[in-house]
């Protein structure tokens, strides 16, 4: 007889697990978060990513609509340490390029940690 725990599978780590993980490594981290949100947007104000030095990255800030432009802005805060907030929605001349078409609009703040 099986016991249940024989066919766990591993669920993915919590987005600030994964980034005290990468810290104990050595790697520096940056947490990117939604701290304000308009009208319909993809992810809940609180939502993290968090992006390792090396470009890794868990969690999401926007289902993957913004994604790659706060992963490369947090690369920036990793190597300056200065924190950055960031605005994107359907009326900025970046939304189409970032995809944020939904007709909301994010605000995420990005910081380095550790």
């Amino acid at each position: 007889m099986s016991n249940a725990n024989d066919h766990a599978v591993a669920l993915p780590a919590e987005p600030l697990q994964k980034a005290e993980e990468w810290m104990k490594a050595g790697t520096e981290v940056a947490v990117a978060t939604v701290i304000e949100t308009w009208g319909s947007s993809p992810r809940q104000t609180g939502s993290q990513l968090v992006i390792a030095e090396d470009g890794r990255f868990e969690g999401s800030v926007s289902g993957g609509c913004v994604e790659a432009d706060v992963i490369a802005e947090a690369m920036y805060v990793i190597q300056s340490g200065e924190p950055k907030t960031l605005t994107f929605g359907v009326s900025n001349e970046t939304a189409w390029k970032s995809g944020l078409t939904c007709g909301g609009q994010i605000r995420i703040y990005v910081e380095r940690v550790g």
